[in-house]
């Protein structure tokens, strides 16, 4: 089986390159489209074994100009390739391979869906669904956007659900390295998250960061008022280039906090890894999200809550996995901040349960499987794989 990705990021999606390692030790023979043979992940991407190939396939919104010589150069790595079948990972990817193959292509089209922005609103969501032609089918990454496309009226024959795996590692406990290195006391309960900082989409009506740290940091200063022992982090980098939304939000951090809100900036990986263990409470409260940014703390053991919203309640279960709240309420944010530290044995005891969920849920040697038996579902006519349901294992413990 010979099977061509597309991905439009060196820099990021760590998943994607976990999953092409894994299908490759499957005997798949993977070929990958990166924009380019440099980035922060190039070296990880060389070792999956996979044959890579230096195309940028994402959509050249800022130079349109560029989209013929593109679509023809789409079109030239398909034939070089002759793909079984062809993934993509990316909005702007899935319409480039569309529109350069046109819709009646013989060749069957997944669209693994990485998030569900695009499906919140009427006009990205009907343009991608406008490019869909009948060999085209849907990978969603949650039962969110799998629910999307139903309400759309997508064919449940051509739509599949597989969560985005991660390479699952031992928690690795306490050792203070982030407290010692920041000065935190030991005795402090900190609270935050580690995740990129999306300045607001003005184009799509944000005021806020897609993360919505905005929120964050005014709900900790309503808890730093209550509490003497607490410290808000929150560690990331902005996206893309720049840093005046970061500064503003650091300056904001520092009106608010008075120091006792840190924002370091962008941390490596593995620091990330040893990291999540100095956190006694994760917040995760974007405006749009699949299931992003509450498995590294569950996977670590730390308490998360959450926004009710999008795929997030597919991983943290109100009272089961952790705490969910309603998007953009600072108050009910505070009010649950210190609920949980008040009562955090227990939450701790919902971290546990949430543990167990995610090293099973986003293991990637379940979910490449998963994929896989959906290429050989398309290509072969095979029974497709029965989808994962989250709250079922929550309650049971086992995978239905």
């Amino acid at each position: 089986m010979r099977v061509l990705q597309v991905v439009k990021t060196v820099d990021g999606a760590k998943w994607a390159v976990d999953q092409v390692a894994e299908l490759v030790a499957r005997g798949v023979e993977v070929h990958v489209a990166l924009p380019h043979f440099h980035g922060r992940f190039i070296e990880l991407w060389q070792t999956t074994g996979a044959r890579l190939h230096a195309l940028p396939m994402d959509l050249p919104v800022g130079a349109p100009w560029r989209l013929p010589a593109l679509l023809q150069d789409v079109r030239k790595l398909v034939r070089e390739v002759s793909p079984d079948l062809i993934h993509s990972h990316f909005f702007g990817t899935t319409l480039v391979l569309r529109y350069a193959l046109g819709k009646d292509h013989p060749v069957p089209r997944l669209f693994q869906v990485p998030g569900p922005l695009h499906l919140e609103h009427r006009l990205f969501r009907e343009w991608e669904l406008s490019s869909a032609g009948s060999n085209d089918s849907w990978i969603a990454s949650s039962r969110y956007i799998l629910d999307h496309y139903h309400h759309a009226g997508i064919n449940a024959k051509r739509l599949f659900l597989s969560y985005y795996g991660v390479r699952i590692r031992t928690p690795q406990p306490r050792l203070g390295r982030l407290r010692d290195h920041l000065h935190i006391n030991v005795s402090d309960k900190v609270i935050g998250n580690i995740n990129y900082l999306y300045p607001p989409k003005w184009y799509l009506g944000q005021r806020k960061g897609l993360k919505r740290h905005e929120d964050v940091i005014d709900a900790l200063g309503l808890v730093l008022a209550e509490r003497s022992d607490v410290v808000g982090l929150l560690v990331g980098g902005q996206w893309g280039g720049g840093k005046r939304y970061e500064e503003r939000l650091r300056n904001k951090a520092q009106e608010i906090g008075h120091g006792r809100i840190i924002m370091p900036g962008y941390m490596a990986a593995d620091e990330v890894l040893g990291g999540w263990a100095d956190f006694d409470l994760a917040v995760h409260v974007p405006s749009s999200e699949n299931c992003g940014g509450v498995v590294e703390p569950l996977l670590a053991g730390v308490p998360v809550i959450a926004a009710r919203v999008g795929g997030l309640p597919e991983v943290v279960i109100d009272g089961v996995t952790g705490l969910l709240i309603d998007k953009g309420d600072v108050g009910q944010l505070a009010d649950a901040m210190i609920r949980t530290l008040d009562h955090l044995d227990g939450y701790r005891g919902m971290a546990a349960c949430g543990q167990k969920l995610v090293r099973h849920m986003f293991d990637v040697r379940r979910t490449a499987q998963e994929v896989l038996d959906i290429y050989t579902h398309l290509i072969e006519g095979t029974p497709a794989p029965r989808a994962f349901d989250s709250h079922a294992f929550a309650v049971s413990g086992e995978s239905t």
